[in-house]
């Protein structure tokens, strides 16, 4: 279904309809138009057509109150009319596509045309016997069966570079298969709110059919376009697809229209299900932008001609399915404006380095070789250059040329960036075990820099299951649940009134799912907890529920952080109005005139009565770690009606019921995560909306804070003041005074969490740069999610907009999961660090081998094809086993490593260094007196087509041995003795180093001319594993000498500060590669284009994470906004992204392109 075009599916559709037209009264067509309409049109065209929303309903045969009858043949029929709620994803790229892909690399290019020429040459024979006289060029060795062998090199090396490319091809697939089963698995876990013969169910998105009626609230995002029916207070943010910032207003008679994709911001409703899938308003503009295949390939080619129209019709794109689900491929957008991640910034820039190095090597080899040859053949010997003996010397250079390429081969770290993904890509794939959704990949390598965690108190830190503990009702505070008998039977009706109908219907309690546990809490748990109170008095919700239906409520305020309270009006039997109130009890009491006595009376409550409460209730149950929350009322005539919008008027002279105490438990493994936090050097801060009593008592418990210590507890008006000068302005040197010591931050709006993060991410304080992780759940911790480095999402009690803001969701709302997070992310960095001190010394060896080799004895001591096999089994499988290390909880016991230290620390530098000296000195030994130790003929200065020498087989060996053995000992990076520790806790390394070396002895014994190997003897063979081992030994006599003392080691790959952000970044492309690019652009783009193996990779990093889906590409453009505009917060993407691509033809050609490689820079 994915390639469908609009026209076929149409077609496919109108015959349906055709068949099914009697069974409904309408058709998708109609649908679809009414859908486009908006505000008061749309109600004037559903009352001409349908008369009310309620004809509407009829027309579709379902029910306001009881939605669908929910039986499987009416929901297939529903499917099959009207659509499924599913938007077809791109196609996944080929596995042909990406051996494609992996042979654009250039120095692959080269090695195959360099191969082939040397092929086509082998089976030229000069004629005549003329050749004697070509000067060296045919030494005695030349026999028939040399002659006829001649191909083989130019074969093997093909051979070579075709596994190579399998190899990466492979990679590339696995990573986009796996990416894609996240993809689905995060779809099948979203799930929505319908009502299905008269239950309230959730259902899987894609389940929602026309028809269902959805239940729609506070924070979700929504699935389906729709009808609102019936609901109070909803306010929505169109932004998605409007672009206009400003909250919708809805309501049944002016403005009904619902659409996919767009956030609920306040309130609470029900909506019919109208459109789902490709007919709804989302789905019609992925449609337009052909998310099917076909139409993709036109769109490359157009996308580079395309003005800045095209980039604001992509924009208004946020969400397909309306889930978090589809946002997920959302990967990249908001990272952007976090800079690039750290560990890629570093690896980018240290690649780029050592490409160079290893080109200037690479040149000067085949130079000197060919000036050697040269000098030799026509200066010193004097031969004239004859015709005949033409092909003889090229075949010379075209050696040359190989063994040039083969040095750029192995200096090039091709297998870095592929070090990077699967060290990601294992890791995300266990922090799903351990309760981690990583939605952005670097996410889960900068968790391991972090210096700070911002943390919510509620449902984070603690349990969220509310439970009433203490309670003032009638002038006497109970410290537990009083008898229902002791309090005024007055009262008692109020109290169970103003709960049961002042909450969302939706809220409920249910009996335990197993015997002996706790009755289930479902919706909102401040609510639950309430009616809980309710049951603990022997009362009972449901009959005053079902007396006063969700229908018959006049008027709701819905709680949200301005208010922080939340009433509802009814009308009594006699016209008269009651309204019941309740909230933060600081808040309701001030709004309260008069308090119910112990006979259930009302009698005054002046503010000094208020005082005197607050010293000796709410103060009291705060210090215990209670929420306080006041339950109120308040009588209003019939006549007149009073004004139910102005909400200053309403909301005074209330009648105090009671107040409550609420306990909501520290969750159990907390205060040891914490600690463990801690001594990670990791500073833990907890930000609440909570009053500020409630907040320390609970820090206490969690050990964020301990007494005696030197430490701020502070409130957001507290806070606001201390960080603004007189003008109400925020600076930053303010912040910088309070952060340090502030641990505990209450009764704090969204804005002071945005504040306080940004305030710690932007202060130059410290030498660090602070890295801030935030946890939210809320609608309002959007911004504050959005803005932090990292950002965790609750993915229980997370709503769809904060999962869309964040980078990690928690799929157990747990504070643990994110100390193992911590533990992931550090274990990625010294993954990669261990992979680089192993992979240097590979290169520092090979390059300096090919190249002293070649200028001494005209011939790398390593052939083309071993190169290419050492190449392999050292970046490739090298990355595999050292990326795929698991953490241990030692990781948690260092400070982070902050931004800008280096990837290669002076242990690390003692350490290349150290075995490469090693390495290099058993070599040339083995070079130049290797003949005599061993008693064969020497190598050095064979003819062209001579058969391989037992003593470069040996060098050859005795090289791979060592790096064989000094794999192991780059699984320790801080300069530890025992290199085995925990060796066995790792099967894929024990596998790929064993591996490797039996694939070692068959190539020895068996590899032959292809090779250049010459089968050894048993002796031979125990003198290489001797030297080999010797690594081992080697490496403990280095952790012997200290670093400090080796103060000339430089380190290397560091971010310094001005890099960290470049100007062009913010305008110049949305894409991943800049780093290097930008290095590039200074001169040697081409050449050093060619080197970019590297991006191959970057590629499979890139599938990873801009989301493999088209919608990911599109979406990215809206990361644009996000850079530029995260000052002034104006969220109108379509002007934006209009400036932006104006501004950068590359980004719209990137994002109508949908393609993760940048087309048309050169």
């Amino acid at each position: 279904m994915g390639d469908m075009t609009n026209s076929d599916f149409y077609s496919k559709n109108q015959r349906n309809e055709a068949n099914h037209a009697g069974e409904f009264g309408c058709t998708l067509q109609e649908l679809r138009s009414l859908m486009e309409l908006r505000g008061t049109e749309a109600v004037v065209k559903i009352k001409e057509t349908y008369g009310e929303t309620e004809g509407l309903c009829r027309h579709l045969k379902t029910s306001p109150t009881e939605g669908l009858a929910g039986t499987a043949a009416d929901l297939e029929k529903r499917k099959l009319i009207f659509g499924k709620n599913f938007i077809p994803p791109k196609k996944p790229k080929t596995f042909i596509q990406l051996v494609w892909e992996a042979l654009q690399d250039v120095t692959l290019i080269i090695l195959e045309i360099a191969a082939i020429i040397s092929l086509g040459l082998s089976f030229y024979q000069p004629p005549g016997e003329g050749n004697e006289g070509c000067g060296t060029a045919t030494g005695g060795a030349e026999d028939e069966g040399e002659a006829e062998a001649g191909w083989i090199e130019g074969a093997a090396i093909l051979l070579s570079v075709i596994c190579v490319v399998l190899v990466t091809a492979f990679n590339d697939w696995s990573k986009e298969k796996q990416f894609r089963g996240l993809q689905s698995r995060i779809e099948q876990e979203q799930k929505f709110t319908v009502v299905r013969g008269g239950q309230v169910i959730q259902i899987p998105v894609a389940e929602i059919v026309v028809g269902d009626i959805a239940q729609v609230k506070y924070g979700d995002l929504l699935p389906a376009d729709g009808i609102f029916i019936q609901g109070n207070d909803l306010k929505i943010d169109e932004s998605s697809l409007t672009g206009e910032s400003d909250q919708v207003r809805k309501s049944v008679d002016k403005d009904p229209m619902l659409l996919s994709g767009t956030h609920v911001m306040e309130g609470s409703g029900r909506m019919l299900v109208t459109a789902v899938g490709v007919n709804s308003q989302t789905g019609i503009i992925f449609t337009l932008l052909g998310a099917g295949g076909e139409e993709e390939e036109k769109k490359d080619k157009k996308a580079k001609q395309q003005d800045g129209a095209a980039a604001m019709e992509m924009q208004p794109l946020k969400s397909a399915e309306g889930g978090e689900g589809d946002d997920k491929d959302k990967k990249k957008s908001n990272m952007h404006k976090k800079e690039k991640s750290v560990l890629q910034g570093k690896l980018t820039k240290l690649a780029v380095q050592i490409g160079k190095a290893g080109l200037v090597m690479s040149a000067i080899t085949v130079i000197i070789l060919v000036l050697y040859f040269a000098i030799d053949t026509f200066v010193v010997n004097k031969k004239p250059w004859l015709p005949e003996c033409t092909p003889v010397y090229v075949q010379y250079f075209v050696k040359f040329f190989i063994i040039g390429v083969t040095v750029l081969v192995v200096a090039v770290p091709e297998g870095l960036p592929l070090a990077v993904t699967i060290s990601l890509a294992y890791s995300v794939k266990k922090m799903m075990k351990d309760n981690n959704l990583v939605r952005h990949l670097d996410a889960c390598e900068t968790m391991g820099n972090a210096t700070a965690i911002c943390s919510d108190k509620t449902g984070t830190l603690t349990t969220n299951r509310m439970t009433v503990v203490q309670a003032y009702v009638g002038d006497v505070h109970y410290k537990e649940i009083p008898d229902p008998d002791s309090v005024p039977a007055k009262t008692l009706e109020l109290l169970v009134n103003a709960i049961a109908i002042n909450s969302a219907y939706t809220t409920k309690i249910l009996p335990p799912e197993k015997e002996g546990g706790l009755p289930r809490q479902v919706g909102n748990k401040t609510e639950c907890g309430l009616l809980g109170f309710v049951l603990d008095l022997k009362q009972d919700y449901e009959p005053v529920r079902n007396l006063i239906p969700e229908e018959k409520l006049y008027k709701v305020y819905t709680f949200n952080s301005v208010r922080k309270s939340m009433s509802t009006v009814i009308k009594m039997p006699d016209g008269s109005f009651r309204m019941y109130s309740k909230g933060a009890s600081e808040i309701v009491l001030k709004k309260c005139s008069r308090i119910l006595n112990s006979a259930g009376e009302p009698r005054i409550f002046r503010p000094r009565d208020r005082d005197e409460m607050v010293k000796k209730v709410i103060e009291p149950m705060a210090c215990d770690g209670l929420r306080t929350i006041c339950v109120a009322f308040r009588d209003f005539n019939s006549s007149p009606e009073p004004d139910w919008d102005n909400e200053n008027d309403i909301l005074s002279d209330l009648t105090c019921i009671c107040v409550v105490g609420i306990e909501d438990p520290v969750r159990p493994e907390v205060p040891e995560a914490i600690r463990k936090c801690q001594r990670a050097g990791i500073t833990v801060r907890m930000v609440t909306g909570d009053n500020i009593n409630t907040a320390r008592a609970i820090a206490i418990k969690c050990g964020i804070i301990h007494p005696g210590e030197d430490f701020l507890c502070l409130e957001g008006k507290e806070f606001n003041r201390r960080i603004r000068n007189e003008k109400g302005e925020i600076e930053q040197e303010r912040i910088d005074k309070i952060w340090p010591k502030l641990r505990v931050l209450a009764r704090s709006s969204p804005t002071d969490k945005h504040t306080l993060v940004k305030g710690i991410i932007d202060s130059t304080q410290v030498e660090q740069r602070q890295v801030v992780a935030v946890t939210g759940d809320g609608t309002n911790d959007g911004p504050a999610l959005k803005k932090a480095d990292v950002g965790f999402a609750m993915g229980i009690a997370g709503t769809d907009v904060a999962k869309e803001a964040s980078d990690i969701i928690l799929t157990d709302d747990n504070f643990s999961s994110i100390v193992k997070a911590v533990m992931w992310g550090r274990n990625v960095y010294d993954s990669i660090s261990k992979f680089l001190q192993f992979q240097l010394t590979v290169n520092i060896v090979a390059v300096i081998v090919a190249f002293t080799g070649a200028c001494i004895t005209q011939d790398s001591p390593l052939k083309a094809v071993q190169m290419l096999w050492v190449n392999l089994i050292m970046d490739t499988f090298a990355s595999l086993a050292l990326a795929t290390e698991p953490p241990t909880e030692a990781l948690l016991l260092r400070k982070p490593y902050g931004r800008n230290k280096p990837l290669i620390s002076r242990t690390m530098m003692k350490n290349i260094l150290g075995h490469a000296v090693y390495q290099l000195t058993l070599i040339f030994t083995l070079l130049f007196v290797g003949e005599k130790m061993f008693k064969i003929d020497s190598g050095r200065n064979a003819p062209l087509h001579s058969p391989p020498s037992e003593h470069y087989t040996i060098i050859f060996n005795t090289f791979v041995m060592m790096q064989l053995f000094n794999e192991i000992n780059a699984r320790k990076i801080h300069g530890e003795r025992n290199v085995f520790d925990g060796i066995f806790r790792n099967p894929i390394f024990c596998t790929i180093v064993l591996g490797t070396f039996a694939i070692q002895i068959v190539i020895v014994q068996f590899g032959g001319k292809p090779f250049s190997c010459s089968p050894l003897q048993l002796d031979q063979w125990m003198w290489c594993v001797f030297i080999g081992l010797g690594e081992l030994v080697w490496g403990q006599v280095i952790a012997t000498i200290p670093t400090s003392r080796l103060k000339f080691l430089k380190e290397a790959g560091r971010l310094t500060e001005k890099e960290e952000v470049p100007e062009e970044e913010l305008n110049e492309d949305v894409e991943e590669i800049d780093h290097a690019e930008r290095e590039l652009r200074r001169g040697q783009i081409l050449w050093f284009r060619g080197l970019n193996r590297i991006q191959t990779q970057i590629e499979v990093v890139n599938t990873f994470k801009s989301g493999t889906s088209f919608q990911g590409a599109l979406r990215r453009q809206s990361s644009v906004t996000s850079q530029t505009q995260d000052v002034t917060n104006i969220s109108s993407p379509s002007h934006v992204s209009l400036s932006n691509a104006l501004s950068s033809p590359t980004s719209t050609s990137a994002a109508a392109a949908g393609h993760p490689r940048r087309e048309g820079i050169p």
